[in-house]
Formats: C-alpha cells, sequence, structure tokens
C-alpha cells in the first residue's frame, strides 16, 4: 500500500516520490504542463497521502538532485518495494540498476545478461513500464545501433537525451565535446 507522496524540484523540473512500507513504489519525472506531476501522481496513487518524506526519502531526493546536477551517484542502494512489478521486469530492472552514471547498455546486452538472447522487445516493454525512472535508469538502455529507442517518461526521447547529457554518457563512438583534449598555449617568452 502506498502511504505517501511528495513532490520536489531538480535541475530538469518538478519530479516525484511515492513510498510505501517497504520502499519507494514509483518515481515522477517533470511533465510539461503545471500541476501535471502532481495530477499523474494522483492517479497512480489514489490512496498516497501526499506529504513531508520521511528521512530516507528525503535523502533519495538529495541523491536524485546531486545526480541531475551532474553527480555520480548510482542509486542502487534506494529501497524499491519490487512486490508492485512482476517478476520479469525485476530481473530487467536490477541489471540496469548496475549501469553506472555515463554509461550506456542496449536492450540486447541486457537480454544476454538475463541469459534470454530473443527478450529485447520483452524488455524493452519491461522499461517502459518502469515505474522509478531515474532510480532504475531506463534512460541508459539504447537500442542496438546507440540510437536512443523509446523513453515512455513525459518529454520522451528529448528527456533521455537531456538526462544522458547531465551524466556525460557516450551513445555512440563518435568523439564528443567531453572527449576534446584542450591544449594550452606556452606562456610568451619561453
Amino acid at each position: 500500500m502506498t502511504q505517501g507522496f511528495a513532490l520536489f524540484e531538480t535541475p530538469i523540473g518538478l519530479c516525484g516520490l511515492a513510498w510505501g512500507e517497504r520502499g519507494l513504489v514509483g518515481a515522477q519525472l517533470p511533465e510539461a504542463a503545471p500541476g501535471a506531476a502532481w495530477a499523474r501522481l494522483r492517479r497512480r496513487y489514489p490512496d498516497a497521502v501526499e506529504g513531508p518524506p520521511p528521512p530516507t526519502v528525503q535523502r533519495t531526493i538529495e541523491r536524485i538532485n546531486d545526480l541531475l546536477a551532474g553527480g555520480r551517484d548510482d542509486l542502487t542502494d534506494v529501497e524499491l518495494d519490487f512486490s508492485v512489478v512482476a517478476p520479469f521486469n525485476r530481473r530487467v530492472y536490477e541489471i540496469a540498476r548496475a549501469i553506472p552514471p555515463g554509461e550506456t547498455s542496449t536492450y540486447g546486452q541486457i537480454a544476454k545478461a538475463m541469459n534470454e538472447p530473443g527478450a529485447a522487445r520483452a524488455i524493452g516493454k519491461a522499461l517502459g513500464e518502469n515505474p522509478w525512472p531515474i532510480i532504475v535508469p531506463c534512460h541508459r538502455v539504447l537500442g542496438a545501433d546507440g540510437k536512443s529507442g523509446g523513453f515512455s517518461a513525459p518529454g520522451g526521447v528529448e528527456t533521455k537525451a537531456r538526462i544522458l547529457t547531465i551524466e556525460r554518457a557516450r551513445t555512440s563512438a563518435a568523439p564528443t565535446l567531453f572527449d576534446l583534449e584542450f591544449s594550452v598555449a606556452p606562456q610568451r617568452g619561453r
């Protein structure tokens, strides 16, 4: 049972978390319209009461803000209530959680890690149902060709690209601005 939810500002906009007795039951990424994030949380968790987060949830909020400001926290120890998802999805989410900030994987690589080589589409579906975006970093999973694939969170692939940019993730073999080494001209008179 969901006990509560709270909205909070982040570098990418208004996000939210919902929690229960066994950990977080959901996370919410920013919506385009004012009030939409609150409305979506109310629809997803109609029995939840909006209020101040307990200390563990407040710490998670701080860590999410740090990550979305360019930090490297992987959030893997955040307590999630996996009873709200199917067993297959849980396996997908556990593998996705192991992808560090700034790195990416593919649907096929996750299928291989699960020992289910033909499951790439099912993995994409599971990630599309991810109730904990950011904490279960579905944004770090790309198509086999390095393209973004889908992203069911508000803002779609634009939001995915924005978060990957914040994390300085490599999404292709092409060099990025982060790969360039800048030289400093020698001082005059030498």
